[in-house]
């Protein structure tokens, strides 16, 4: 492992502490401020996730925008591949998928063209960390060849950090949405 490694090692660390104190003083209504960002872009083709641990929940904003588009949820097919992406509807039955998540039964593909992001910490100059599988950088990158995509990382506030540590293949994020304020990285 190289400096750059370790240093994000030590921040995920980190993070996930903060993350999961800001998860257990959560209360209702966390994605308010999601459900009105994609209120704006209805009929837009937009990928979620299912929440694991203590991520911020998307699931009530991905149910209103299932109302008026094509929503979808990831699927991991295998180490260093991007993402696909699987029809989701609110009352879809989910199944294991590979590497466990959960996915829907039967798998449809669809392509976003909005992709909610987890994170682990993220800053105000549009950079996140993650888990460190590069599965989002990967798949934001093959879409962003194909057409115009809008990155948007959802997470609590208490993620936010002053610098996230990056490298060449971290791909940025196009906004930020917590559950008290939309963020708007500059030049983005």
């Amino acid at each position: 492992m190289g400096a750059l490694d370790d240093v994000k090692a030590a921040a995920r660390q980190a993070a996930l502490a903060r993350r999961a104190e800001a998860h257990r003083a959560a209360g209702p209504g966390r994605g308010g401020m999601l459900s009105a960002v994609l209120a704006g872009h209805r009929g837009v083709p937009v990928s979620g996730y299912m929440p694991i641990r203590t991520e911020i929940p998307p699931l009530a904003a991905m149910s209103e925008a299932a109302a008026h588009g094509l929503v979808g949820v990831p699927v991991i097919e295998g180490p260093g591949l991007p993402l696909r992406f699987a029809e989701w509807e609110p009352e879809a039955v989910m199944v294991p998928g590979p590497f466990g998540a959960q996915v829907p039964e039967p798998c449809r593909w669809m392509v976003p063209e909005i992709v909610i992001v987890p994170l682990l910490a993220f800053d105000r100059a549009g950079n996140r960390l993650g888990y460190g599988g590069g599965f989002y950088d990967r798949t934001l990158e093959g879409l962003r060849a194909r057409g115009p995509v809008l990155a948007l990382g959802f997470a609590y506030a208490a993620q936010e950090v002053g610098a996230v540590p990056v490298e060449a293949t971290d791909a940025p994020l196009d906004m930020i949405v917590t559950e008290r304020e939309v963020i708007r990285p500059q030049g983005r």
